[in-house]
């Protein structure tokens, strides 16, 4: 009762907030799109504005911008975007008067000493950016590229509250959630896995992509269906003016971008893209030519990878077509197939493959102040791994999003609405701890609304909204409100706080207890969970849906120290109210006489978990047209309650410190040379206590041999040794001609060859570790 009047209360709220700010009266607009002449490609963070007054705005991911509220009269549209050369064309505005300018903008000649706007500063005073980081493929250019071609994955390792365990078959958690609570997007299309076995490369072509926001807590109601964070990723369309293309070779893989017109834009309006992209890897052929090496290291961090090699293999394809119309309007249509494959002979073969398609549109009605996008997509996932013990494991997963999204603006404000409706399939194939083999299949329906708003009212960014979720197979309901909120204390000085309710219905096929653990599957919500659960303080209390579901509270500031310098701090609590694992503790089957009176946990395929995280992430960044320093720490802690005992995650890391410097230099800065340097405390492990032999009873024991069995000590009591490592790398192009490039890239991973432990075999107690000191090399060719 108590939840629903607090519902009601905001819901409240939030309508009394809509409605002032729709009762503002509207003046003439003035919106359109900035493209880069050269490319004709969309350009995100210019500035518009119109020229001696206030009035302004910075263009959104397609490119987009929309100055509201404009009194009649005649203005200069000026156009702002660093390394561009300005632009301005004169507008007048009549009363209600909607005005379209779509305009490009030049590459500078020279880099402007004083930049008169800057979209970043903008936005820092006027949204709230809460735990949230926009990249692109410039910042993913700036730490050392591992095999040659930098990759997100190896990005997002050094992001403030992103935690990765290893270098083979590692994943990445943030802010204390597993890799199935994180929602990943691809042009509005579900993807399912990212990342591929090796943890050091990503599915995703950095040379075609746009952008990526990556939201590691406190996101707003557009987004669902995941408790702990979210990676939209935004590819471009493709050059609208010539054929481009970019072709790569390292001593890991290969890869092939090609992009241009189908049909010629005429005078810069519509027209018809293309951009296609393959990469391919070699790393098990190619670490054959390291084993000479490792086998000469002093240093044991080459054990195991001058024998077995990196058995490790994936091709990515991708390819999309765009449609784009005069007024900005644009249509596209996307494709992809990911593979991997892992072959540890006579230990365990992995493959996985993915695949998907769809279709996005943005829609720009002339009369309407609106902007309508929308996204239908299909997409398919399946992993299967053979192990010695000839216990096969399988997980599928396919189904499809669909999605409409619209968005009104009023000055600094914005309303946006929307629906989204997923439905999906999963089968997973197992045998469980007591050698029943298992076979789940579910399918799954969801729908979802959300509102969002956006209000700036004097020194205060107000940002509510709600997101009605439906989970239809569970004939479950989940309301869930969040709000934003900054205060602008003075023009660099900024504090900020979010709030807001999440779940999920997906649920990992593997253990967060596991730290290696190659096989990545889904299932839906299980509905073979235990009826009550026993909190910490000993009280029960009954499972009443089946959902995992987590509150996220965050609060920090921002100061720019200088016009270089800028600071944020966020603290953060993510409560995880459910949360579904495999149960470690099972004894019986549940389906056998034996197991009638025995309690839920014993029994149980899936238990019922809680859990916090909670920590402070510090970043600090350094910005110059030569020399960019970040420096990012965080210190966490995550814990989860069972019902019997309280554990830490495998992935739970107390400190993590993360160094980048990029610096470009010579005449025409030609030489880049960038480095990383990575400093973590261990991961916790359960530690053996002890040996002894298994007897069954069959037999005389006097003279029979038992299995051997170890005696464990606590969960996850023990700590692996702090981990560091280097990478560098220095890169140098090469003019060769009007649209030709030339770059090489010579690079180290782990440059002074640490010893960084992975983990210890129990039984030989042969340690494990992460890779060597590796060499790279690359080259790539760019026309």
């Amino acid at each position: 009762m108590m939840n629903r009047l607090k519902l009601n209360g905001f819901l409240l709220i939030f309508f009394t907030l809509m409605l002032s700010v729709n009762t503002i009266a509207q003046k003439g607009i003035v919106r359109g799109f900035i493209y880069n002449d050269k490319t004709g490609e969309a350009e995100i963070g210019a500035t518009v504005f119109l020229k001696g007054t206030t009035m302004g705005a910075a263009t959104d991911v397609n490119g987009f911008y929309s100055i509201t509220k404009i009194p009649a009269g005649s203005y200069t549209l000026m156009v702002t975007s660093l390394g561009f050369d300005s632009v301005e064309v004169k507008v007048s505005i009549k009363g209600n008067e909607i005005i379209s300018k779509n305009l490009n903008i030049k590459e500078g000649s020279r880099m402007m000493k004083t930049f008169i706007v800057s979209a970043q500063a903008q936005e820092a005073k006027t949204q709230v950016k809460m735990s949230v980081t926009k990249v692109t493929p410039k910042e993913i250019n700036s730490i050392p590229a591992i095999g040659g071609d930098p990759d997100l994955a190896q990005y997002l390792q050094v992001l403030p509250g992103v935690t990765f365990t290893g270098d083979q078959g590692g994943q990445l958690y943030i802010r204390g959630g597993s890799p199935v609570q994180n929602k990943v997007l691809l042009d509005g299309m579900i993807v399912y896995n990212p990342f591929h076995s090796i943890g050091l490369f990503s599915v995703f072509d950095t040379d075609i992509m746009r952008s990526a926001d990556v939201y590691t807590g406190g996101f707003n109601a557009e987004y669902g269906g995941r408790i702990s964070s979210i990676m939209d990723i935004t590819y471009r369309d493709g050059d609208k003016k010539r054929l481009r293309g970019k072709l790569s070779a390292s001593t890991f893989s290969s890869k092939l971008m090609l992009e241009g017109p189908i049909k010629k834009a005429k005078e810069g309006k519509g027209g018809i893209t293309f951009v296609v992209s393959g990469k391919h890897s070699y790393l098990e052929q190619s670490s054959e030519m390291y084993k000479p090496y490792f086998q000469g290291l002093s240093s044991e961090n080459a054990r195991g990878v001058d024998t077995l090699g990196l058995p490790y293999g994936f091709t990515d394809l991708y390819g999309k077509i765009s449609f784009n119309g005069d007024n900005g309007n644009k249509f596209s249509v996307f494709g992809f197939n990911f593979r991997d494959a892992v072959n540890y002979s006579d230990v365990s073969k992995l493959n996985w493959k993915s695949g998907g398609g769809g279709v996005n549109f943005i829609l720009i009605p002339s009369t309407s102040k609106t902007l309508i996008e929308g996204v239908v997509a299909f997409s398919n996932y399946k992993i299967e791994l053979q192990e010695a013990d000839n216990q096969p494991r399988s997980s599928l997963i396919n189904g499809f999003n669909v999605g409409m999204d619209f968005t009104t603006f009023s000055g600094d404000n914005q309303f946006k609405y929307g629906f989204e409706m997923l439905g999906f399939k999963t089968n997973f194939q197992f045998v469980n701890t007591i050698g029943t083999k298992i076979v789940q299949e579910e399918n799954t329906t969801e729908l979802s609304g959300f509102m969002t708003y956006r209000i700036n009212v004097g020194k205060m960014v107000i940002e509510p909204s709600v997101r009605m979720q439906y989970y239809a197979s569970l004939s479950t309901f989940s309301p869930e409100p969040r709000l934003g909120f900054k205060y602008n204390i003075t023009s660099k000085f900024r504090t900020k706080i979010a709030a807001g309710m999440y779940s999920q219905n997906l649920i990992s096929a593997n253990s967060d207890r596991d730290i290696v653990n190659l096989f990545y599957g889904f299932l839906s919500g299980p509905d073979n969970l235990q009826e009550e659960f026993t909190e910490q303080d000993g009280t029960t209390r009954p499972i009443n849906h089946k959902l995992q579901k987590a509150n996220h509270y965050i609060v920090g500031f921002e100061y720019d120290l200088s016009r270089r310098f800028n600071l944020n701090i966020e603290g953060y609590l993510k409560d995880f109210k459910q949360l579904t694992n495999t149960n470690r503790n099972q004894i019986f089957d549940e389906n056998d006489d034996a197991a009638l009176n025995k309690p839920d946990v014993e029994k149980k395929e899936f238990i019922v978990e809680t859990g916090k995280a909670y920590g402070v992430d510090v970043v600090l960044k350094y910005s110059s047209t030569r020399l960019n320093v970040w420096t990012v720490y965080s210190i966490g802690k995550v814990t989860r309650w069972d019902g019997v005992q309280e554990y830490a995650p495998v992935f739970d890391r107390r400190h993590n410190v993360n160094l980048v410097v990029a610096y470009t230099f010579g005449k025409d800065r030609n030489w880049a040379f960038n480095t990383r340097w990575n400093l973590a405390s261990g991961f916790p492990f359960t530690q053996t206590q002890g040996f002894y032999e298994g007897y069954d009873g069959t037999g005389d024991y006097t003279t029979s041999n038992g299995e051997l069995k170890i005696e464990f000590a606590e969960l996850n009591k023990g700590r692996l040794p702090y981990y560091h490592r280097l990478d560098i790398s220095i890169k140098r192009k090469f003019v060769l001609g009007k649209n030709s490039i030339l770059e090489a890239n010579l690079g180290a991973t782990n440059a002074y060859n640490r010893d960084n432990l992975f983990f210890i075999d129990r039984v030989t107690a042969d340690k494990v570790y992460q890779l060597p000191l590796m060499p790279s090399f690359g080259i790539s060719l760019t026309f």
